[in-house]
């Protein structure tokens, strides 16, 4: 059993032990609903100022996002690639940083406290399996050591997919 608490480090050393505690608790383990319940679970005690952190996953049938394991409130179940910033970063397969949700076209607004967003595209052998997205309650929360850490935790998560 691992126990996790809120993180009192600097930025980056949180992220560096966030990454260490998600590669221990998902190597070797083929359940990715399972990673991802923990992955959410790391990253919501690592990180600072933010209101949801969880992972949409691509339902090819119907080419939408679904809501996958998550900590924070209720969320949207289901967003179209391309609409909102998880679906355009997922339609894109690239990072979205947005400094302010309500300028973002098309955002869709699951939490009304949300100011910020980060969302990652999870790629693998070039096919999009979801989005890892948080949010935050603070405008321009996210920033390029978010992102670079962020993806660092990401291509773990992926390194496991099977």
């Amino acid at each position: 059993m691992i126990e996790i608490q809120k993180m009192t480090g600097t930025k980056e050393e949180n992220y560096a032990l966030a990454l260490k505690q998600v590669q221990a608790m998902i190597a070797g383990e083929p359940n990715l609903i399972a990673n991802l319940s923990n992955v959410s679970s790391i990253l919501n005690q690592a990180l600072s100022d933010i209101n949801w952190v969880g992972f949409y996953l691509l339902e090819k049938e119907t080419n939408q996002l679904v809501l996958g394991p998550f900590q924070g409130l209720p969320a949207c179940i289901r967003i179209p690639l391309g609409k909102g910033v998880c679906g355009s970063a997922a339609s894109d397969q690239k990072t979205y940083i947005v400094e302010n949700v309500h300028d973002f076209p098309g955002h869709i607004a699951c939490d009304a406290a949300s100011n910020s967003e980060i969302v990652l595209p999870i790629v693998k052998n070039n096919q999009l399996f979801g989005v890892l997205d948080i949010d935050s309650p603070l405008f321009n929360r996210f920033d390029e050591v978010d992102q670079l850490w962020l993806e660092k935790i990401r291509d773990a998560i992926t390194q496991e997919i099977n």
